[in-house]
This record gives structure tokens, C-alpha cells and sequence, in this order.
């Protein structure tokens, strides 16, 4: 169906260095302007962020150092990518918490105040959340065709989604198992262990601290080493690892820390 548009429209996406957005960079933009007349307009362009690609970012986007060396920096691009814009309204999927704020803060470092005011800013992620709901009762209701009865009391909760978990495995067994960018991650079966190591194969800590990049190293997933094996860190800068256990951090992430320092202290 086509948009009733008062405005103009530009839906949008970033790839990035990473997700934060103080000091992250963006190395791709796209923008579909859509006019009330139905007709629509694009640009993209590679951006050099002028800082290092993480190997992490680089297997999600596909966009390498080497792929934007030549390209020109954000601020370089400023004008022209403002202008496009122009005084459209605002769209894409997760830019209310991700792709608006990150694009707002590479205009600031550019010295170009991009007003948001003005816009209407439309979140298609935010639409299928209030819509599709994503929670057990939804579950039940989508899996189960029940109606779950007394949600919240722990054991009417606790039976819901055994009996979900139930209908998850016998309505996926033996589908092919891919993440969000269309990686083949394995094949979903009635088995525990292979079901935890679908489920969490990128888990080095709970809270998610560290991860395992793709030769199955755990590296740092936050701050200013992130992308950077958690080794390689307490080797170049060891007063980290006394920080870390200092810091507010969760008892299970300082123990997973203490372990991958044991055991390269016992390989030297």
C-alpha cells in the first residue's frame, strides 16, 4: 500500500565500528528518501572511519579496513548527506536506540547541529515489539494455542514455558540454524548440549562482557579493547586485570577474567 506522507521520508541504515555510539564509527550509510508522491531516491556510500575496523564488526557488516581505506571520512561527506536528508522525517529498523543517535553524534564531530525537532522519527523495530508481542503469554498463545491463565504467578509461568519449550523442539527439529546476518550456526534437535551450544555460542560471561570471536578466542566485548583478545590485553597492559577485579563488575565476569589469566600465566 502506499504511505500517506505529508513529509518526506528517509529510512536509513549504518554499519559501524561497533554499537557505541561515543566511540564507534560509521563506515556505511544508506538512505531511501520516499516523497509523498510515492517516489523515492538513494544514496550510499563507504565511509573511511578513520579508526580500525574490529574483526568482529567486519564479519557482521562484511566491510574490511582495506574496503574503505580510499573512502572519504564522515565529515567529508557531511554536507552532502545533510542536505540529502534535508527536512525528511526519519525511519529504519532499531534507529531510535542505535542508528539516529549514532548518526546525530557524526554530525556534532562534523560541527553540524542536526536537528531531530522537527521529525517524525518511525522505528519499524519499535512497531513489531508493540505489535508482535514477545513475551511468555505471546509464546504460549503462539506456540501452544492456550491462553495462559494467572501470568506472572511463578508456577503457572514455570508450566507455560516448559510446555513451550516442549513445542519449540518438536516444531524445529532438524531445521538449519542461522544468526541474523545468515550464518549457519548448526541444526536444531531434541539434545540439550547441542541446544545450549546453539543457544550460546558466543557466551564467555553472563553479563556478556567477553565473548568468543571467530577462531573460538575469548576477546572483550565493551570498552576500549573491545575486539581485542582478553590475553593479548593483560599481557600489554596488566594493571587492566587489577582494574576489572576492582570495578563494578558481576563475581561471574571477574571469575572468568581470573581463569583466562591463570591459564595463560601457566602456558608461558
Amino acid at each position: 500500500m502506499n504511505l500517506n506522507l505529508r513529509n518526506e521520508v528517509a529510512f536509513f541504515d549504518l554499519e559501524a565500528t561497533g554499537t557505541n555510539v561515543s566511540t564507534d564509527r560509521i563506515v556505511e550509510i544508506s538512505i531511501v528518501k520516499v516523497k509523498p508522491d510515492g517516489g523515492q531516491t538513494i544514496y550510499t556510500k563507504q565511509i573511511n572511519p578513520g579508526i580500525p575496523i574490529p574483526l568482529e564488526a567486519s564479519l557482521i557488516h562484511g566491510i574490511y579496513d582495506k574496503d574503505v581505506k580510499n573512502a572519504p571520512a564522515f565529515k567529508d561527506l557531511a554536507k552532502d548527506i545533510h542536505q540529502f536528508i534535508g527536512s525528511a522525517d526519519l525511519a529504519g529498523f532499531n534507529v531510535l536506540k542505535y542508528d539516529i543517535p549514532l548518526l546525530v553524534e557524526e554530525f556534532l564531530r562534523a560541527g553540524i547541529d542536526f536537528d531531530l525537532d522537527k521529525r517524525n522519527l518511525l522505528d519499524a523495530q519499535k512497531i513489531f515489539f508493540m505489535m508482535e508481542k514477545r513475551n511468555l503469554t505471546a509464546a504460549y498463545k503462539f506456540y501452544c494455542n492456550k491462553t495462559l491463565e494467572n501470568a506472572h504467578s511463578a508456577e503457572a509461568d514455570t508450566l507455560a514455558t516448559l510446555d513451550v519449550f516442549r513445542a519449540q523442539v518438536e516444531r524445529y527439529a532438524g531445521e538449519e540454524v542461522e544468526d541474523l546476518q545468515g550464518n549457519k550456526l548448526g541444526v536444531f534437535e531434541n539434545d540439550m548440549k547441542k541446544l545450549h551450544e546453539l543457544i550460546n555460542e558466543k557466551m564467555v560471561d553472563l553479563a556478556g562482557r567477553f565473548i568468543f570471536n571467530s577462531e573460538g578466542v575469548e576477546v572483550f566485548n565493551f570498552g576500549k579493547h573491545k575486539g581485542k583478545t582478553i590475553e593479548q590485553v593483560l599481557k600489554e597492559e596488566p594493571g587492566y586485570y587489577d582494574w576489572m577485579m576492582r570495578g563494578d563488575f558481576p563475581l561471574d565476569t571477574k571469575r572468568k577474567l581470573t581463569q583466562v589469566r591463570l591459564r595463560s600465566l601457566t602456558q608461558r
